[in-house]
């Protein structure tokens, strides 16, 4: 059986996707997935095994110069891809109208996707033959593992959804000395921790034994990690990474504290213990989903301000730490 799956963004969302295709593995052997996904998170699909082929989609890029002759030859060229083969079933798992047309509509075979009241996008619904009612009132996982087993006919397992990614990052890991690694950076100023309170954590932390690993992608969270780690030599900024080699860095993490982020959302994908820190975003029904992941909230109010340094140390201590 050949599926395509359509989930194209964002981080978090992508990797919810997996352990849908871990059920369907289980329930339907010798399954194999296609899966059109944003360019810049095309890396994650490859980590699964069930998956045979990424098909990368630029539409944020391309809506930049939709009528420009090299995004004119690219849509081409991606419609091509997408109609190379017909599809046994169709899953989008987005549930927007905007990849509902531009990619759905496109590929041949059944299409399957949530229904007018549970889509993200109602309108949506109108591009599938099959539409299923997927309750909202649960874990974004849930909902995907829910949407793939009415998608596929078969029973949704009420055992935790399983990501099947971490074995993919198991070599070499084990010989390493201990570190933890903080996810400092992430895309809403209200979203931040102080960095005071980051530099009071580490500053705990200096007598840990434990070296400290600091990722950024772009030249102001580099900024940030670099004045995070002034003067504190267990701390190392990372170099510019691939997502596949921050992966591998958080993969081989005794524990990670991470602000609410995609990265966060890999870290729980991975299986690793995590600490995530939550002020004006609700983590009920997107938060990290899988063993070993910790919310922490404000002590009072929802300003990230409110998360006291020496509250996270004493959960490092108790929740995460071997």
């Amino acid at each position: 059986m050949r599926v395509l799956i359509v989930k194209t963004s964002s981080m978090g969302d992508v990797l919810h996707t997996l352990p849908a295709l871990t059920d369907a593995m289980q329930a339907i052997p010798g399954i194999r997935f296609d899966w059109v996904v944003e360019e810049g998170f095309a890396q994650i699909p490859t980590w699964h095994t069930a998956v045979e082929r990424v098909i990368p989609v630029a539409i944020r890029r391309w809506r930049k110069a939709w009528f420009s002759a090299p995004v004119k030859s690219e849509r081409k060229a991606f419609r091509e891809a997408v109609q190379q083969q017909h599809y046994d079933a169709i899953i989008d798992a987005q549930g927007l109208v905007k990849s509902a047309a531009l990619v759905t509509r496109l590929a041949r075979g059944i299409k399957h996707g949530m229904d007018w009241q549970t889509a993200r996008e109602p309108l949506a619904s109108l591009f599938y033959n099959r539409r299923h009612h997927i309750a909202r009132q649960q874990h974004a996982v849930e909902r995907t593992r829910e949407l793939f087993a009415k998608s596929l006919g078969y029973a949704k397992p009420q055992t935790q959804g399983d990501y099947a990614i971490a074995q993919h990052f198991a070599v070499g890991n084990a010989a390493r000395s201990p570190y933890a690694v903080f996810l400092h950076a992430t895309t809403r100023d209200d979203k931040h921790w102080p960095e005071t309170h980051w530099r009071t954590l580490l500053s705990l932390l200096a007598d840990s034994g434990l070296h400290i690993k600091l990722p950024w992608g772009a030249p102001h969270e580099e900024e940030r990690a670099k004045r995070l780690a002034e003067g504190l030599d267990f701390v190392e900024v990372l170099p510019r990474m691939s997502l596949e080699n921050v992966a591998r860095e958080l993969a081989g993490a005794r524990f990670v504290v991470s602000v609410d982020t995609g990265l966060s959302h890999l870290t729980a994908a991975l299986g690793r213990p995590n600490l995530t820190l939550y002020g004006p975003t609700d983590p009920g029904l997107i938060g990290g989903y899988g063993k070993n992941q910790h919310t922490v909230l404000p002590d009072s109010g929802n300003a990230m301000e409110n998360i006291p340094p020496e509250k996270v140390f004493a959960l490092i201590k108790t929740q995460v730490s071997d």
